[in-house]
């Protein structure tokens, strides 16, 4: 029997059963901290405020200071990003989401949407005008791939862009556009004569156009914007170089998606965390209600998907460093994480009674973000298809 075996175990930690943080080096939990820690400080204190005033004041100033923490494009190398492993921008996500997930969509598409899009797909020159200032928040960018009549099928999306001379010109309409009316510039993807181009569109260039969506019962604590081009006129060296199709935008997609795998269970975490600590003091019949066995059933359900989806985040996670992350997998990531987070609120609530439904706690507001978390980047039944497809080989898109 070796020394190793011999050892006692560690003590049961309730917020780390799994011991996960034993997988994680000193940089991983110094970033995991450090954002925690911002969260804490600038979030936390005034996002109920935000939330029930449908608004996300000093948007930029915010931004900077993610930029200052280095949360911006973080999974990046060069121009001024962190270059932080798959896993540390992972549990970034997981923290700004366990604030509120308009913030982890912030940072989201600003670095795996906006930046990623440039850096993969843009030419040098359009890597140094942009991307230092997105990785310092001096300059937020957006994405604008979904449309009004277009969402899962975005080969059919209607704007385009065609060649007069040497400029292109833009014309058509984005909808659901997060960052779109503080942005400073926007990848906007459009159908021209050579296929589905993707354009970094400065947002003051004469044309474009982007109100902000109101009336939300979801994401409320974040700007959402529909972006309206109308005869855009840009010069040549606009358009990203480096890709043409379909699989440029949905590249950048999978990279968010996989933001989303471990943001999910940052909300997740937040209305656990919520509903052990209301068990323990919220009185019924003489005693704190977690010491029923039917709510403390439900702790341990809540337990065992949170930390599943937290471990399968971890799982793809390594992956992704490897190099070895695919689609179809990020696909399941995102399908069971989301949809686990969502039961997670769900019972939350109802360990919380009344006061579930009170912005004092956080749960109610997570569990109706999650709802756009659950549609946006990829349906359930987009993801279902998927893996359908990987699973039997047989194509049911269409």
């Amino acid at each position: 029997m070796s020394t190793a075996s011999r050892q006692a175990p560690p003590p049961f930690d309730p917020k780390d059963p799994l011991g996960l943080d034993e997988t994680l080096d000193a940089e991983d939990l110094a970033v995991r901290d450090t954002v925690r820690a911002w969260t804490a400080d600038r979030v936390l204190p005034h996002i109920a405020e935000w939330y029930e005033s449908g608004e996300l004041p000093g948007v930029r100033e915010l931004a900077r200071e993610l930029g200052a923490i280095g949360a911006l494009g973080m999974s990046l190398t060069g121009y001024g990003c962190a270059g932080a492993s798959a896993v540390q921008y992972g549990l970034a996500c997981l923290e700004l989401e366990a604030a509120d997930s308009g913030i982890r969509s912030l940072v989201s598409v600003q670095g795996s949407l906006a930046m990623y899009a440039i850096h993969r797909f843009g030419s040098e020159e359009q890597k140094q005008r942009w991307l230092p200032g997105m990785a310092a928040g001096e300059i937020i960018g957006c994405f604008g791939l979904t449309e009004p009549d277009v969402g899962s099928d975005p080969a059919s999306m209607r704007t385009h862009a065609k060649k007069d001379g040497t400029d292109w010109v833009l014309t058509g309409r984005k909808m659901w556009i997060t960052n779109g009316s503080v942005a400073g510039v926007a990848v906007v993807w459009a159908q021209t004569d050579e296929g589905i181009r993707g354009f970094a569109v400065p947002t003051d260039t004469p044309g474009f156009s982007a109100p902000e969506i109101k009336h939300k019962w979801s994401l409320r604590a974040s700007v959402t914007s529909e972006l309206v081009l109308d005869e855009v006129r840009l010069p040549a060296d606009a358009v990203l170089p480096a890709v043409t199709g379909l699989k440029g935008p949905l590249s950048c997609l999978s990279h968010a998606r996989y933001g989303i795998v471990w943001g999910a269970m940052g909300a997740a975490r937040a209305c656990f965390e919520a509903a052990v600590e209301y068990s323990k003091s919220r009185e019924q019949f003489g005693r704190p209600i977690g010491g029923f066995q039917l709510t403390q059933a439900k702790l341990a359900d809540m337990a065992l998907e949170l930390h599943k989806g937290i471990l399968l985040a971890h799982h793809l996670g390594r992956r992704m460093d490897a190099g070895h992350l695919r689609p179809e997998q990020v696909s399941f990531g995102k399908l069971n994480n989301v949809r686990e987070a969502i039961e997670i609120c769900r019972t939350a609530r109802t360990i919380l009674g009344a006061n579930g439904i009170s912005l004092e706690y956080p749960v109610m507001r997570h569990a109706t973000n999650l709802e756009s978390v659950l549609t946006y980047e990829g349906t359930v039944e987009m993801h279902q298809l998927v893996l359908g497809k990987a699973l039997t080989g047989l194509d049911a898109f269409r």
